[in-house]
């Protein structure tokens, strides 16, 4: 496996990002045209194909948003943990998830200070990536 950096620590799965949306992208315009161009009197079929079109593309969505937000707890309570190891106190409660998420690829070295730094400079994620020197890889994130 490639070594994971600031640079290509995104994760894309092309089977759900490409595919998936274009396929289901596709399955819309098709339901909306398919819509439009309906006789007279015969538009339930094709009225129906279009709201199930489009509440397939809210699951697809929201089933993605909310595995994000399952992991983005988890992450925030690993991270927690690490800093109350490392300091023996909690973090502070100006953290954002986004803070938190993004220092977690910091070192053990460097993570207590970058910490105190993105409180004190309310440092955005890209920020705090940026800034980190010792990269740790996180390959269960999906």
């Amino acid at each position: 496996m490639k070594e994971q950096s600031v640079k290509n620590h995104a994760r894309v799965v092309p089977g759900y990002h490409y595919v998936a949306a274009i396929a289901l992208l596709a399955t819309f315009i098709g339901s909306i045209i398919n819509l439009l161009h309906c006789a007279q009197g015969n538009c339930y079929s094709a009225s129906l194909i279009t709201v199930l079109t489009f509440a397939v593309i809210l699951i697809w969505a929201y089933t993605r948003l909310f595995a994000l937000k399952a992991q983005d707890r988890a992450i925030r309570a690993e991270e927690n943990f690490r800093h109350f190891i490392l300091t023996g106190k909690p973090f502070d409660t100006k953290l954002r998830i986004d803070q938190i998420i993004a220092l977690r690829f910091a070192g053990d070295d460097e993570f207590v200070g970058l910490t105190k730094r993105a409180i004190e400079e309310n440092l955005s994620g890209k920020d705090i990536k940026q800034a980190i020197q010792n990269w740790k890889a996180d390959y269960y994130r999906v």
